[in-house]
């Protein structure tokens, strides 16, 4: 029988080597990569060709939910496994409907992980037992009717992609090489950016990427 080859997306050394330990122990899974950032992850997935994704929303450079709505786009067949320490109702309505296929809080026991890997792979939804059934239900009933208190829907994939490197404290010149685009587009960008979220300046705009959760003070 094949083994269940996973790719861990993990920005925390530590965390990720502990998970890998865990996994590398077990017969029936192979981990095949593992990646620090989302722009990392999503490069090496699509090289590697795994069957689950092992992902973490907080991650430099590229988050966690931008990175799986890229995986999902590009391999709809590779299915994404969310385990993070963030539970709230926005992040969870987000990811399931970029196509994750399970969620899972950071105080998971060893062996529940090892069960949503099987499930997910079977191709069973997995959700922990913390996150409560009918707060995923009202919210998905909801989505169609309720806009987010936020614009951040609003903002285009590129223009995420701006937000995050911006907030992490890249230079426009450091984004345009990481994006391969102007630096006149990465100010156009910033611009726009800053009119759809009304927000009026770079302190502003950090501020809202760590209540997003986008970026970290870690």
């Amino acid at each position: 029988m094949s083994k269940i080859k996973v790719f861990l997306a993990e920005d925390h050394t530590i965390v990720r080597k502990g998970i890998r330990s865990l996994l590398d122990g077990q017969p029936d899974i192979e981990v095949v990569g593992e990646a620090a950032n989302g722009r990392e992850a999503v490069e090496q997935v699509q090289k590697l060709q795994p069957d689950i994704v092992l992902m973490d929303i907080t991650m430099p450079e590229l988050n966690g939910l931008e990175a799986t709505v890229r995986i999902k786009k590009e391999q709809p067949h590779i299915k994404v496994l969310v385990l993070t320490m963030y539970t709230n109702e926005e992040y969870i309505h987000q990811l399931l409907q970029a196509g994750a296929s399970g969620y899972l809080d950071k105080h998971t026991a060893p062996n529940e992980l090892l069960l949503a890997i099987q499930a997910v792979h079977r191709g069973d939804p997995f959700l922990s037992p913390s996150i409560s059934k009918t707060i995923i239900e009202e919210y998905l009933r909801q989505s169609e009717e309720t806009e987010l208190e936020d614009n951040y829907h609003k903002l285009s994939s590129r223009e995420r992609e701006v937000l995050q490197l911006l907030a992490e404290g890249y230079s426009y010149k450091d984004v345009a090489e990481k994006l391969q685009i102007s630096v006149k587009t990465v100010g156009v960008h910033r611009v726009n950016i800053m009119e759809k979220l009304n927000i009026s300046n770079s302190a502003e705009l950090v501020k809202y990427a760590i209540r997003k959760g986008i970026i970290s003070l870690d």
